[in-house]
């Protein structure tokens, strides 16, 4: 890699820390007037983290991409930015906050696991041998709040464990090793599962024996909804599995199917769950008086962050100009609704395009990765990230209703921080392989290649035409000869 190539990677990064630098001093300019001296140093140490993260991906993972993690500064930036303004804003208002700077320091721990795992993780295919474990390890992830007294529920959900006065969301870690089994699995038994069964409506589906491992996964995703109460993570890992299943297969048959057992679990969801049937009835109808006035389950939320994106316009009232915090959680679950508030729909279109920028470099890594595993893994967690981002977008704006999911990167909260960055550091951990040019060949070693594949080739005609001649010999021994047998010529080749 010459040195002029990692001059413009660089400045990428460089131009994303500008950028962010000028936008937390113009948003404190409005708000406090000053930054508090704790605050800057943690911006500091942060930005030297990511620095530091870009010089050991120059240095171990040398043809990664290198739009990721610019991204990832921005996107991180943006969310700590709208978390300080609004911490601000209840100090302003008696009710003192300090979430951005726990943002920053989840953050500066995210950054030192990203660069343990950028040098120490070489080859991500060492991930496919604790397939098994990685299972294990997901799902007691994934349902360590049900254990009494370290389970806490909040919000309704139980999806969240207490340790001392800090609590942690166990799922968003458990979805990364549920993808590495997925992975590791589908890429084992692809042949199988790929194998189609009669045809429905021109959809030719797969066969009845092969149909355990998606009802498998259907059970567990609708067994997180009925213990812990939590539609978004459930469908975040029904969904992974059959985008997964999909690209190992390549089979549109597992989508319909896939589409057929979501339909009937959201159906049955709605009629046994009375949390699920309110978000329903909160999306269906979210202007009305009975919802908007309802205590508990009811739009009041939902119309307040659609009120503040109607605020923000097209440019947006501009940072620390705008009012976020009148929507409940606005630092964490409508963070996108602060964001369009203030910095109106082209910073809303701008947040979408830094995640279609991650999500269009891991689908690049995942086709052009020649390992299957590789590419179920890059895949999987691509989709992941976007699942994510379309059922929050897409809830704040009442395409859909709402799942209870974060934006990554950008929502306060620890777990989420801290997984989808390890998410990120792998996805430029595969891209290197992915980027890897191929070992060129010299016509030398082509030619002996060349001359050894024809070697191997004589050797094995002569070995069948011997072959087939003591079998002839054979065949003609048990029967008495009634022909003179020709005769060899003298000096003939055999």
């Amino acid at each position: 890699m010459t040195v002029r190539m990692r001059l413009k990677q660089i400045s990428l990064l460089l131009l994303a820390m500008a950028i962010s630098a000028i936008g937390f001093f113009q948003m404190f300019r409005r708000t406090t007037g000053d930054a508090s001296t704790t605050f800057l140093v943690l911006l500091l140490v942060v930005g030297a983290l990511f620095v530091l993260l870009w010089a050991l991906i120059a240095r171990y993972q040398p043809y990664a991409s290198q739009a990721i993690l610019p991204c990832v500064l921005l996107l991180s930036a943006i969310g700590t930015m709208m978390i300080a303004r609004i911490d601000n804003a209840n100090t302003a208002l008696g009710k003192p906050s300090d979430v951005a700077t726990r943002q920053l320091v989840w953050l500066a721990t995210a950054l030192v696991l990203s660069c343990v795992l950028i040098v120490c993780l070489r080859d991500y295919r060492v991930l496919r041998r604790f397939s098994y474990v990685s299972m294990v390890v997901g799902i007691g992830l994934l349902l360590s709040p049900m254990i009494p007294g370290l389970g806490k529920e909040i919000g309704g959900a139980r999806i969240w464990i207490g340790i001392g006065s800090h609590s942690l969301q166990p799922g968003e870690f458990a979805k990364l090793f549920l993808a590495f089994f997925f992975a590791s699995y589908l890429f084992d038994h692809r042949d199988q599962l790929a194998v189609g069964g009669s045809k429905f409506l021109g959809v030719r589906l797969p066969r009845i024996r092969d149909l355990g491992p998606i009802i498998v996964v259907w059970v567990a995703s609708m067994g997180v909804l009925v213990l812990q109460h939590d539609l978004g993570t459930s469908l975040m890992f029904f969904a992974m599995f059959v985008s997964m299943l999909y690209v190992a297969t390549g089979r549109r048959s597992w989508i319909f199917l896939g589409a057929v057992f979501f339909i009937i679990g959201a159906f049955l969801a709605t009629l046994v769950f009375s949390h699920v049937d309110a978000r329903i009835d909160a999306w269906l109808h979210p202007f009305s008086d009975a919802e908007y006035n309802k205590t508990y389950g009811g739009s009041g939320q939902l119309v307040r962050g659609v009120f503040g994106l109607a605020t923000g316009g097209l440019l947006g009232t501009g940072l620390g100009q705008g009012h976020p915090w009148f929507t409940p959680l606005a630092n964490s679950d409508f963070i996108y609704s602060s964001v369009g508030e203030e910095l109106g729909l082209v910073g809303l279109l701008t947040v979408l395009m830094l995640y279609l920028i991650i999500i269009a470099s891991g689908m690049i890594t995942a086709m052009k990765v020649k390992d299957g595993f590789g590419k179920l893994l890059a895949s999987g967690l691509v989709f992941t990230m976007a699942f994510q981002v379309f059922t929050v977008v897409g809830g704040i704006t009442l395409v859909i209703p709402l799942t209870g999911l974060t934006m990554p990167f950008m929502a306060a909260g620890g777990s989420s921080l801290v997984a989808n960055s390890i998410l990120a550091s792998l996805l430029i951990v595969i891209s290197n392989q992915a980027n890897k040019p191929e070992p060129e060949v010299s016509s030398d070693t082509f030619q002996y290649e060349a001359l050894a594949a024809l070697r191997d080739h004589e050797i094995r005609t002569r070995q069948e035409a011997k072959d087939a001649e003591s079998g002839a010999s054979t065949n003609t021994s048990q029967f008495p000869q009634t022909t003179e047998q020709p005769r060899t010529v003298k000096g003939e080749a055999r």
